[in-house]
């Protein structure tokens, strides 16, 4: 079964860029490595060959896991977003109940998740429990450091 990823239309237009600079570039680089290797004779010794293979192996694993992922990519637009309750791609304000500290942070896709950029996953522990709530809500997430409790401040673009 494949997985939708919303993103917004900046993450997209990255995605291509790194699709294409792989198929373009990276590609190249992979091949010029391979025929190096090859010129240096017996392959069935030959290191650098079997490094370049591998290199370029898990280049075209990529390459296909980063056209699965456009593939299957819906483009939402921030400006119509629904701010009544906590969807993917909105910024939530939230109260930790149990140290009263506020965090915010926007609701992503995996492929976008940051915790330093304060993105989590819609996938997440957190991200699931808050989806779907409104202001003054209270999510209770069962998470690896056990029950947290979350009261919802603030939804915005």
């Amino acid at each position: 079964m494949t997985q939708v990823s919303y993103v917004t239309q900046e993450t997209f237009d990255e995605m291509q860029k790194e699709l294409q600079r792989m198929k373009a570039v990276d590609r190249l680089a992979v091949s010029k490595a391979i025929a190096e290797a090859r010129e240096k004779g017996d392959l069935k010794e030959n290191a650098e060959y079997d490094a370049a293979k591998e290199a370029q192996g898990i280049l075209e694993a990529k390459i296909k896991q980063l056209e699965g992922t456009i593939a299957n990519s819906k483009i939402i637009d921030t400006s119509m977003l629904d701010t009544s309750r906590v969807s993917i791609l909105t910024h939530v304000t939230v109260t930790n109940l149990k140290t009263n500290k506020q965090l915010t942070y926007q609701i992503v896709s995996e492929k976008e998740a940051d915790l330093k950029m304060k993105k989590i996953s819609a996938t997440s522990p957190v991200g699931a429990g808050l989806l779907g709530k409104e202001v003054g809500e209270i999510a209770e997430i069962n998470a690896p450091a056990g029950l947290l409790k979350f009261r919802v401040e603030k939804i915005s673009v």
